[in-house]
């Protein structure tokens, strides 16, 4: 199973992490394989510095693959130096989420 979550918005980054706590919980007890991706643009992309997004994302790296939108960088002012060293910058997030589609992902939108 492929997933890619979608933030766009600062106050969706909870229910986000409880989505993947919920999926990964949900992978372990059925023993199925599961990829997550979340792509984040828009004002949530500041959320990237929050140390309690930080620490979630460093002890998730191996489970969950987060990307940060270029364009939402430059319109927020996030540099790389500042996102978590996992995260995958990606030149425009709806690009990126039309093609994760293309590939098979299912599109969730907390």
């Amino acid at each position: 199973m492929k997933i890619v979550f979608h933030i766009d918005e600062i106050a969706k980054w909870q229910t986000t992490i409880s989505n993947i706590t919920n999926a990964l919980n949900y992978a372990q007890e059925q023993n199925v394989t599961i990829a997550l991706i979340v792509v984040v643009n828009g004002a949530a992309i500041t959320e990237y510095r929050d140390p309690k997004i930080r620490t979630f994302i460093k002890s998730h790296r191996t489970q969950v693959t987060f990307h940060a939108c270029q364009n939402a960088m430059n319109s927020h002012q996030v540099t790389a130096q500042q996102l978590p060293d996992s995260v995958k910058i990606v030149p425009a997030g709806i690009i990126d989420l039309a093609q994760l589609q293309d590939q098979g992902y299912r599109y969730i939108k907390p």
